[in-house]
C-alpha cells in the first residue's frame, strides 16, 4: 500500500522511468490511469468485445516491456495509444474475414451516440454507429476514432498513428463520406451520428 500511494502523484513519463528501472507499482498506477481511454479506442476501433479484450491485454504486454525503449518524445498517453492501435491493426490483419456482430459494452458504446432522452435509442444508436465503422478501411476508422470519438486534435492523432496532420484530415473527411450513406437512416430520424458531418475537416487530400 506504502509503494502504491507513493506513485499516484508522480506524472506519467517518471513512471514509466521507474517501472523500467524495476519499480513493482509504477506500471499498476500506469495501467490504472489509462485503461478505460485504451479501452475505449480499441472497442471502437474494432468493435467486438473479446478482439478489443485481447488487443488491450497486447497492447499493455507490449508498452511493459518496451518502456525502457521510450523515447521521451511524445506523451505517454500518446505513446499507449499508438500501442493499442497496433495491437488492433495487429488482429485485423490476423482474424479471418467475417461480418463483425458488435458485442456491446454499454457504458463504452453508449458514449458514441449523442445524449438521447431514451436509452434504448441511444443504445440502437451506438450500435449502428460502431457496425458502420467496421465497414470503412481500418486507417480511415482508426483516424475517426481518435479525433471524432475520442476528442484528440489532429495533431495528437497524427502523432498516435506517426503520420502527417494533413493524412488525419484526409483520412478523417474520406472516413465521413464513406459513413454518411451508411448512416444516413439517422440522419432522417432527426438523430446525429455521433461522427462529425463530413463537411468540417475534409479538404486535404492523401
Amino acid at each position: 500500500m506504502r509503494g502504491g500511494r507513493s506513485v499516484e502523484a508522480v506524472p506519467d513519463k517518471e513512471l514509466l522511468s521507474r517501472h523500467a528501472n524495476g519499480d513493482p507499482y509504477a506500471f499498476a498506477e500506469l495501467v490504472q490511469r489509462h485503461r478505460d481511454r485504451m479501452w475505449a479506442v480499441a472497442l471502437r476501433t474494432l468493435g467486438d468485445h473479446e478482439e478489443a479484450a485481447d488487443a488491450l491485454q497486447d497492447a499493455f504486454l507490449s508498452a511493459y516491456r518496451a518502456a525502457g525503449r521510450f523515447r521521451g518524445d511524445a506523451a505517454v498517453t500518446t505513446w499507449l495509444h499508438r500501442i493499442v492501435v497496433n495491437a488492433c491493426l495487429d488482429r485485423v490483419r490476423r482474424r479471418s474475414i467475417r461480418p463483425v456482430v458488435p458485442m456491446g459494452d454499454d457504458a463504452t458504446l453508449d458514449s458514441v451516440a449523442p445524449k438521447n432522452s431514451d436509452p434504448t435509442a441511444a443504445h440502437e444508436l451506438s450500435l449502428d454507429v460502431s457496425e458502420a465503422l467496421q465497414r470503412i478501411p481500418f486507417e480511415q476508422r482508426a483516424a475517426l476514432v481518435l479525433v471524432d470519438m475520442m476528442g484528440y486534435a489532429v495533431d495528437e492523432a497524427a502523432k498516435v498513428l506517426e503520420v502527417p496532420p494533413g493524412t488525419i484530415k484526409s483520412r478523417c473527411a474520406r472516413g465521413r463520406a464513406r459513413l454518411a450513406p451508411l448512416l444516413g437512416h439517422l440522419r432522417n430520424q432527426g438523430r446525429g451520428s455521433g461522427v462529425e458531418s463530413a463537411e468540417e475537416g475534409g479538404g486535404t487530400s492523401a
